[in-house]
């Protein structure tokens, strides 16, 4: 009997280990894949010019997956290693706090939660099984820990005084990277307006009103009601807008776009999407909406993924980038990768100079190209960032 006990309890720790180490390691690897591991060769005047540029990419879901960001690793899109070899100069870090179950594009709800289950494997805090407001909470003290860890290598951005403060040190320096902490979807308020000053106190500088379901807040383009913005979602808006946290209408249903884009006194952004024009979908923005945001003064971050750009090709982001430009203007038009979020993407961050090269053969002018690379994205948060003296009503 004792030996059976024993064989049991080494079975439960077996079992235990594997749920700890292997399993969040192979949901990893098969949730967030390139086309190719190898990057393509580019022009010399694609090199040079990349190697002047502000790159900014304003969507990654690196956080999520209990990676340590300071350590390459052979999976997934985003380290910092690999963000330092990609010249990229400022990354937007979103947080994920829950999504459904045989997700989709066209209609879930919140009543199940992928989440969980990663977590508990990933050993997160307890409170976090039952508080979406504590996975937020806990993904962002990760990216700080990250911060501290690095040495200076990694600055944290949280107002216009920070990030020009780390665009002049990165002009002697461009191994220096910059992150801004983001969200996809509300829910993680847990139903409380108060939240939002919580989070805010937690770093983040950007917020998605909605992920893949309708929320407290507002309606989903993958929801069931396709409705707009709550009563709470409104008051959301409005303290957002009094702290400098930036408007994400990323995953918005069509009439939730339209309600913020009615009461926004401030731009807005669109982290990461692609256009209907090359792209058609309910993940993606059309003409009329590509012109009402360029009209509030927003931003718009063309994706990499099959979601943004039909197949993941140098090609359609091109495109879509291009189609985004002669719609809006080049000054509303940036990157907005989606990497690391169970996206398959032709690289990872390592090939975003292939954009530059892309961008330039295809005719863009080399200002225009600055700007949609990331120009765009540090001028949008110069003007919506607080400064780091700003009174919090």
């Amino acid at each position: 009997m004792k030996k059976f006990a024993v064989g049991v309890a080494v079975l439960l720790v077996a079992a235990l280990v594997l749920f700890y180490t292997v399993v969040p390691f192979m949901v990893d690897r098969q949730q967030n894949t390139v086309v190719s591991t190898d990057i393509p060769p580019v022009s010399p005047q694609a090199s040079a010019l990349h190697r002047t540029l502000f790159v900014a990419d304003l969507h990654a879901d690196e956080l999520l997956w209990g990676r340590d960001l300071l350590e390459r690793v052979e999976r997934g899109h985003v380290d910092l290693p690999r963000l330092q070899e990609g010249k990229v100069a400022l990354q937007v870090f979103s947080v994920v706090t829950k999504t459904p179950r045989d997700m989709n594009y066209d209609q879930n709800t919140g009543d199940t939660d992928n989440i969980t289950l990663l977590a508990m494997a990933q050993r997160w805090p307890r409170e976090t099984q039952s508080s979406l407001r504590a996975r937020a909470t806990y993904q962002a003290e990760r990216l700080q820990d990250a911060v501290l860890r690095a040495g200076g290598a990694i600055t944290l951005i949280t107002s216009r005084d920070t990030l020009e403060a780390f665009a002049r040190r990165r002009g002697g320096d461009p191994l220096q990277v910059g992150a801004l902490l983001a969200i996809e979807g509300l829910h993680a308020l847990d139903g409380k307006l108060e939240n939002v000053d919580v989070l805010f106190a937690h770093g983040y500088r950007m917020m998605g009103l909605t992920h893949f379901f309708d929320n407290e807040v507002a309606a989903s383009a993958h929801g069931v009601s396709h409705a707009g913005l709550t009563a709470l979602g409104r008051q959301v808006v409005a303290r957002m807008e009094q702290l400098g946290i930036v408007v994400d209408l990323a995953h918005a249903s069509t009439q939730t776009v339209q309600e913020v884009l009615a009461v926004a006194t401030k731009p807005v952004v669109v982290s990461h999407t692609g256009v209907a024009a090359t792209c058609p979908g309910p993940r993606n923005l059309t003409d009329d909406q590509l012109r009402a945001i360029a009209a509030n003064g927003g931003l718009v971050g063309i994706g990499y993924w099959d979601g943004a750009v039909c197949k993941p090709t140098i090609e359609n982001i091109v495109n879509a980038i291009r189609h985004a430009v002669q719609v809006m203007g080049v000054s509303h038009v940036a990157l907005g990768s989606d990497f690391d979020g169970a996206t398959q993407t032709p690289w990872d961050t390592r090939g975003v100079i292939v954009i530059t090269d892309a961008l330039l053969a295809s005719g863009m002018p080399a200002d225009d190209v600055a700007r949609v690379m990331g120009g765009n994205t540090l001028d949008f948060l110069l003007r919506t960032l607080p400064s780091a003296g700003a009174a919090v009503r």
